[in-house]
């Protein structure tokens, strides 16, 4: 397949979706939108104010173990703590993607006009991540639990998949990331049951991450139409595979132990879990419905895709 210039690109090519939007016009309206609504968590949020007993740290309906045999014998209490632990893990897996997706951009943009609006978006964005990082960090620390890294081999996995990505498979990466903790965070910050600090932090980030999932996907139309076909081939499969990562990686298995549940246990009934399953692939749908439109969800990756359990 001829990898098509920025001209062509805009010259009537459509996908699925319709008319490919110029990249320029689409970073200056991002970027408009930056200015207006961006947000310095440490000075928006109150980070001294005390818990409030009885709130959760995460919707209950959206921890993992929730409707499991297990979850019915817990107390009132562990299930809170475990709210709390499984809220700090996931943060903690917020701060490797996010560290992970602004090494790609810096990728993405090292050879492009750095006075272009693409360019000076993803400069952006990338102020954007750090801050979030840091919001993570910090309310990892203010929950008093650890932190909770990725496995030895999820991590070395991230290593090898921010070398040999494709431009393409970077960004259905970076939308795999957003779009799922995005859904559930869009169920969080509005939820009155949950600790208001947790809320801001969740309300903060969706309406950042808003804009970098515009960006994302605005590219990966762009990179679909134009990379060669051994570029869109290897993103499927690519992405199938990450996709696999990802959902493994979504709940560190060691929250349960620091609960004190049987992790064992606690993990055969998440796998088991048909509410789970459910949850997962709901926060999954809009993205896998984008990509199945836009051509990513085909062959071996559509089979990857489904034993991750994120594609029903």
């Amino acid at each position: 397949m001829t990898t098509l210039s920025e001209t062509d690109a805009l010259d009537g090519l459509r996908d699925a979706l319709g008319q490919l939007k110029d990249r320029e016009s689409v970073a200056r309206r991002l970027l408009e939108a930056s200015a207006k609504h961006s947000f310095d968590p440490d000075q928006e949020l109150d980070w001294e104010a005390p818990f409030e007993d009885g709130k959760w740290f995460w919707p209950p309906e959206l921890v993992s173990l929730y409707g499991t045999p297990l979850w019915r014998r817990m107390s009132e209490e562990q299930r809170l703590l475990l709210s709390r632990h499984e809220a700090a893990a996931l943060a903690s897996l917020g701060i490797w993607f996010e560290l992970i997706l602004m090494q790609l951009l810096v990728r993405h943009i090292y050879d492009k006009s750095a006075t272009s609006a693409h360019v000076r978006y993803a400069l952006t964005e990338i102020e954007d991540e750090c801050r979030h990082s840091k919001m993570f960090a910090r309310v990892i620390a203010r929950s008093g639990t650890p932190w909770y890294p990725v496995g030895r081999v999820h991590q070395a996995l991230g290593r090898v998949f921010k070398t040999v990505s494709t431009t393409p498979g970077s960004f259905t990466a970076t939308l795999l990331g957003e779009e799922v903790l995005d859904w559930m965070q869009r169920l969080t910050f509005p939820d009155e049951r949950v600790q208001p600090l947790i809320r801001g932090v969740t309300r903060i980030h969706v309406i950042e991450e808003a804009r970098h999932v515009r960006y994302a996907r605005e590219e990966l139309r762009r990179q679909m139409m134009t990379a060669p076909r051994w570029s869109q081939e290897f993103t499927r499969v690519s992405s199938g595979e990450f996709a696999r990562v990802f959902s493994v990686a979504f709940v560190n298995p060691e929250v349960y132990t620091n609960v004190g549940l049987d992790r064992r246990e606690a993990v055969a009934q998440v796998r088991a879990s048909a509410h789970r399953r459910e949850v997962m692939q709901q926060g999954a749908k809009k993205l896998t419905d984008f990509l199945d439109d836009i051509g990513v969800l085909r062959g071996p990756g559509r089979r990857l895709w489904r034993s991750s359990g994120l594609l029903a």
